[in-house]
């Protein structure tokens, strides 16, 4: 089998030579690449002649899957797979895998930490003292006492409420499946509208696919509180970015924090995110981490290993 990394993933050089020796010693072939290239025409050449493709969250559309005749194992070094043509992938028989759980104390330790800087300003008051400037009559808010609306309750939800119920919050959530470990915490299920009025912050946590686009658009977040929070660290087009950015400039949530957009970061200077000083914004980072990294590697060359044992 020819088996192709095609971008770096955090890896060292010294790691994927480690591979590549691994790999021979089974008969395979091993390739890989120190750089991201994100256009098509460079995917392809990196691809053609590949049985097995490692890939994390660069898009790979049907204009670049059908120039890879050989290709039957996608090992996705990403826990969403929104990014695949995925009928392709079941029309022509191509088996794709994500790295499930790699990333989820990461995220939820994000999201978490977005909550903390929205209610007590942290970055805005480091600038400021940067610029002089005390306290003057800053007043924060404490995460202890709030209820915190989990919309999702998969892994990353579930490791996000445990957090927040740490410091002393109270948990409510909405998701397609109810989860017992998550009512065993004490985590109450509700309706979606429901957690939206009564939540303090609201923090989005499920898959982006046709039942979730815009699940938070103007009806939802008309609902929410005006002091309320909304974080986004799942998918940038669960929400409606548009109805966001005009809830922000008027005034009717109070902050919110975006580590995913509609398009990846960096994002254009006029974006609507980046219009207000309410919106606490970062580069599409919530998944990486040193630590995360290092078992993403793991879990993806682990799958293709199983992979390989099972032809």
């Amino acid at each position: 089998m020819n088996i192709v990394c095609v971008e770096p993933l955090g890896i060292s050089r010294e790691k994927f030579e480690t591979l590549s020796a691994h790999y021979a010693a089974m008969g395979h072939e091993f390739s890989y690449y120190m750089d991201r290239r994100e256009d098509e025409a460079t995917l392809i050449q990196r691809m053609a002649g590949a049985d097995v493709v490692v890939v994390s969250n660069i898009k790979l559309p049907a204009a670049v899957l059908s120039q890879c005749p050989r290709l039957k194992y996608l090992s996705v070094a990403f826990t969403g797979l929104d990014h695949i043509d995925l009928s392709y992938c079941k029309d022509h028989k191509i088996e794709v895998q994500n790295a499930a759980g790699y990333s989820t104390t990461a995220v939820s330790e994000l999201a978490v930490g977005m909550m903390l800087d929205l209610l007590r300003n942290i970055v805005t008051l480091s600038e400021s003292m940067h610029q002089g400037a005390g306290r003057g009559t800053f007043l924060g808010r404490e995460l202890r006492g709030k209820t915190v609306g989990i919309v999702g309750t998969g892994a990353i939800g579930i490791a996000t409420a445990r957090l927040v119920l740490a410091f002393g919050a109270t948990v409510i959530a909405w998701s397609r499946t109810e989860r017992v470990e998550a009512k065993a915490m004490g985590v109450e299920y509700t309706s979606l509208d429901d957690l939206l009025r009564r939540s303090d912050i609201v923090s989005l946590h499920v898959p982006l696919n046709d039942g979730t686009r815009h699940l938070i658009g103007g009806r939802e977040l008309a609902l929410m509180k005006p002091t309320a929070l909304l974080v986004n660290t799942a998918r940038g087009p669960v929400c409606d970015i548009a109805a966001v950015g005009k809830a922000l400039v008027e005034n009717r949530i109070a902050g919110a924090a975006f580590d995913v957009f509609d398009q990846e970061p960096p994002l254009p200077l006029n974006h609507l995110l980046l219009s207000t000083n309410r919106c606490l914004v970062t580069p599409h980072v919530a998944f990486a981490t040193e630590e995360s990294f290092a078992a993403r590697a793991d879990i993806v060359f682990g799958h293709v290993d199983d992979w390989l044992q099972r032809q």
